[in-house]
């Protein structure tokens, strides 16, 4: 598949189908993150697959959110009103723990902490974060190119907590994000894309 191609059909899906994927294209997958590139050239990466489904229930610490009325009330407390935005989140927060669950694979990526990520000193502070995240579009990229789709979320403290208690990662690394990988449903929603031209956020010289 083209880059551009993969680029074009990478989207975020939350409704899978009930197929494993092979860890032989998991560590495809995972070796293109390794390709990403890093702040101090070491790619202090580290990933936790859970394939298991009884022990991604003792991983997941998290519930759908089911009710309409309670998602437009918390999309109202962020201030939301793109009708677009509101749709994707009332795709999404039904499936918070569902797409995790039904994936076909879970991916737990950690990061070596530098000093505490939500305490940092400068903007270079936060440069292993930005690292994990080039890796991880790598990984949803080349995931494209094997037919294959995902969604990611960031765990809240309380969640990172709990897996710290069941995974024991070291205290020096930390999780950015859950990558849920899996083989869509045909019937899966997708949220409406944003048609936004290039051209209106391109600025010369100046702003």
């Amino acid at each position: 598949m083209e880059l551009y191609e993969a680029i074009e059909k990478r989207r975020t899906v939350r409704d899978f189908i009930d197929n494993p994927i092979d860890m032989e294209i998991i560590t495809r997958i995972l070796s293109a993150g390794l390709k990403a590139p890093t702040n101090n050239h070491l790619r202090e990466w580290e990933f936790v697959v859970v394939n298991d489904k009884k022990e991604r229930l003792k991983v997941l610490n998290l519930e759908d959110m089911t009710s309409y009325e309670e998602c437009e009330k918390m999309l109202d407390s962020f201030g939301m009103t793109d009708s677009d935005q509101r749709g994707m989140y009332h795709i999404a927060m039904p499936k918070q723990f569902s797409m995790l669950y039904n994936c076909g694979c879970l991916i737990l990526p950690f990061f070596k902490l530098r000093e505490p990520l939500l305490q940092p000193t400068c903007l270079s502070s936060l440069n292993e974060f930005a690292s994990i995240w080039c890796c991880i579009e790598n990984i949803l990229l080349a995931a494209v190119s094997e037919d294959i789709l995902g969604v990611t979320r960031i765990p809240m403290s309380e969640e990172l907590e709990h897996i710290k208690k069941i995974i024991g990662y070291p205290d020096n690394y930390t999780m950015p994000c859950y990558i849920a990988l899996g083989y869509p449903k045909k019937d899966a929603k997708i949220p409406v894309q944003k048609v936004i031209d290039v051209k209106n956020k391109i600025h010369i010289n100046k702003w």
